[in-house]
């Protein structure tokens, strides 16, 4: 199909709205609202790409990503069948980057080998979360060649080549164990839209190996996201190392009932040798405060995975974001939000000119997971 006619099609099946949904909790309505406000700015803002005729927007996995994974799950618990405006516009620009994958602009000129590894993976997570079963024709075929580059940009080794700009968590020399994470998660949130062929088998096969040999000597930051991982594709994690990993991650729990991003690490800034600094100043004393994301990321995670004995940490966490969901004031904005800050810089006094774009960066994530752990999951078990 060429792609003016899939944009087309793809326009009136967004058409067509669900019932009249029921109203959402406040919280659901202003999550919902942050993120669309959010990836707006991005639309405006992020770096420019040639993408066949046009130009589209870089992705990136501190707004696009989260935004990615939690929006759709937003829009389906207010009862809603279409897509946001915000997401069709998403679901537009991947398109159109699937379908000019051998002639479109890399992320980075630079950096290309990391560009195709890293938009290759996020391409992919991004298609397979607006999939659904009146769209799966539609997005078939553009779904075939999003394996197709996933397999053909993967290393030897069973990974992808990351973007590394020195920046923690997701842009850094420790990512690259993240990505092939996000890569089973995406191909694994596939299964039942998909039909797998010999190249998706041998590719998987690679991934599944290289996730499995390097897990041991990963921090628990890439740990939580192989945990998230293994609740779509299986043969990630054995019981014994998921309970292992569990009982990790709730040693870390602070008294208030949240995580710190930070002491999720510990964290190598891409630096080859002591002292592992960031390339800013950060206030270390806010990170190793309870934040949004690492508490709503390792939540979530737990009651995706359905590991055992962990309902105790997972209802002190809800308490926790709860009570931390609130309006936020930055700058001329108002934003109902959940929070969490820098790891590479302290933009919470004057980093960046003062700027909220950047400022609100981790925001973007921490919201989106925030949101994810205190939707009801259909796919775990009951916590015990």
């Amino acid at each position: 199909m060429k792609i003016s006619a899939l944009l087309l099609s793809l326009t009136c099946w967004a058409a067509f709205a669900g019932p009249v949904p029921e109203q959402p909790a406040p919280w659901q309505a202003d999550a919902a609202r942050y993120l669309d406000d959010r990836i707006d700015i991005w639309f405006v803002k992020a770096k420019k790409l040639r993408t066949g005729d046009v130009q589209t927007s870089c992705i990136s996995c501190h707004t696009v990503a989260p935004y990615a994974l939690a929006r759709p799950a937003l829009r389906k618990a207010a009862g809603l069948k279409a897509p946001a405006p915000q997401e069709e516009q998403l679901l537009r620009e991947t398109l159109l980057r699937v379908s000019t994958y051998n002639t479109h602009e890399p992320l980075y000129k630079s950096k290309a080998d990391q560009s195709r590894g890293s938009e290759a993976v996020l391409n992919l997570l991004v298609l397979v979360g607006e999939l659904t079963p009146d769209n799966q024709a539609s997005l078939a075929e553009p779904l075939r060649k999003a394996f197709e580059e996933l397999w053909a940009a993967q290393r030897t080794d069973g990974s992808w080549d990351w973007l590394d700009f020195g920046n923690e968590p997701y842009e850094s020399a420790d990512s690259v164990y993240y990505g092939a994470a996000l890569a089973a998660l995406a191909v694994g949130t596939a299964d039942g839209y998909h039909s797998i062929n010999e190249s998706d088998s041998i590719g998987i096969a690679k991934l599944k190996s290289y996730l499995r040999d390097n897990y041991a000597s990963q921090n628990l930051y890439n740990k939580t996201w192989l945990l998230l991982a293994s609740a779509r594709l299986v043969d990630l994690l054995n019981h014994e190392q998921a309970s292992a990993l569990a009982a990790e991650l709730g040693h870390q729990q602070n008294t208030d009932g949240g995580w710190s991003l930070y002491k999720l690490g510990p964290w190598t800034w891409s630096k080859e040798s002591a002292p592992y600094t960031p390339p800013g100043k950060p206030d270390v004393a806010v990170l190793c405060q309870s934040d949004a994301y690492a508490t709503g990321l390792v939540t979530y995670v737990m009651q995706e995975a359905g590991v055992p004995h962990v309902a105790t940490a997972v209802q002190q966490a809800h308490a926790w974001l709860q009570s931390n969901h609130r309006p936020w004031d930055i700058d001329q904005h108002r934003w109902d939000c959940w929070r969490t800050f820098s790891l590479n810089h302290d933009r919470e006094h004057g980093g960046d000119e003062g700027d909220p774009w950047p400022r609100m960066f981790m925001s973007d994530a921490a919201t989106a997971f925030a949101a994810l752990a205190l939707l009801p999951s259909d796919r775990s078990p009951a916590l015990k």
